[in-house]
């Protein structure tokens, strides 16, 4: 006896869900503890390091086939089921449709002409649910195993391919590029995210207390933007601050302002001083350093004087004539800039 166990996320030209696989895997740890040899199939889009690809495996080297979780319906699984037409054939934790829903089933039947209810193809069905909510089975995918791995890091990820105002010194779309492919190979939860607002656009927050809240719920920010870097340490979050502008710019600015440490240039994005800054940033002393500059901000110790402080010295002083420049030198609270001009017209 070998079981076969595979799913909608098996099949090529099926689409894998969340909830399939991991109801594929609780039928496969139920099968672990009753002893019952089996394999996990999937297509070769989801194949991974444990499981096989479901269209090269031999269908004589099982007995049986249990297929998890979806609507069993449609021709992919009619022809999965013909294809192992000498196993036994089960289904669990399925959708069986009526012959009255849209899809039609699986075609229509070589012989009759009519159409086939593709269940009639499986010799055991265990439905969680027939038709409508006569039926009605809680979901495989609700199972979670006790002592269940860590979660894996949640990582906001800000990528721009604007910025037109540095000319030749953009490397953006390259930096971006270069960020989706690595993060893409990342054992990590990804949530794009935009530092734009528009309230007429329902991807996008409208106002900044919503995105805001997004950042505060993340374990990480990898931004190209400047704000994604401001936005993360506001919130205690840390952030992997990628500067796509050769020799750096606006990003490398605030990150030195900040005395911010996880920061890369356009020509040092090699995936292992990606990895190396992504682990800083998921470490104790990445959080601890979030943190710092979080609380900088909420007790007041970080105030805009150093940019404030010109500007209302700018506002209240007499205005020159003739749209002169004005040189005012600062004395106040110590700062480090030495004088800030104004061009007052």
């Amino acid at each position: 006896m070998r079981v076969l166990v595979t799913g909608w996320a098996g099949l090529e030209h099926g689409e894998a869900t969340a909830g399939d696989v991991l109801a594929i895997e609780t039928v496969s740890r139920r099968l672990d503890e009753e002893r019952i040899p089996h394999d996990i199939a999937l297509s070769r889009v989801m194949h991974r390091p444990g499981t096989l690809v479901l269209a090269d495996v031999d269908p004589t080297a099982y007995t049986d086939l249990v297929f998890v979780c979806g609507p069993l319906t449609g021709p992919p699984v009619a022809e999965l089921a013909e294809r192992f037409e000498h196993a036994r054939r089960l289904a669990v934790g399925v959708s069986v449709m009526t012959r009255a829903d849209a899809w039609a089933g699986g075609g229509e039947d070589p012989e009759s002409g009519e159409v086939r209810d593709v269940s009639e193809l499986f010799d055991v069905v265990i439905p969680r649910d027939r038709g409508g909510p006569t039926v009605a089975r809680r979901d495989l995918a609700a199972v979670r195993p006790a002592g269940s791995e860590r979660p894996v890091p949640v990582v906001g990820v800000v990528l721009t391919t604007g910025q037109g105002e540095y000319g030749a010194r953009r490397r953006h779309e390259d930096v971006a590029a270069r960020l989706e492919a690595w993060a893409g190979d990342l054992d990590v939860a990804r949530v794009p995210l935009d530092t734009r607002l528009d309230p007429r656009d329902w991807r996008l927050a409208a106002t900044p207390a919503q995105l805001e809240a997004v950042v505060a719920r993340l374990d990480v920010v990898v931004t190209m933007r400047l704000h994604g870097l401001i936005l993360a340490l506001r919130a205690g979050v840390p952030a992997l601050a990628v500067d796509p502008v050769a020799g750096g710019g606006k990003v490398s600015a605030q990150a030195r302002a900040w005395e911010w440490p996880s920061l890369l240039g356009a020509d040092e994005l090699d995936d292992r001083y990606l990895s190396e800054h992504l682990g800083w940033c998921l470490s104790g002393s990445g959080r601890a350093a979030a943190a710092q500059c979080r609380d900088a901000i909420a007790t007041g110790a970080i105030d805009g004087s150093e940019l404030l402080d010109p500007l209302v010295d700018a506002l209240t002083a007499d205005r020159p004539t003739g749209g002169a420049s004005l040189l005012r030198r600062r004395a106040a609270k110590g700062s480090d800039h030495a004088a800030t001009h104004l061009e007052v017209r």
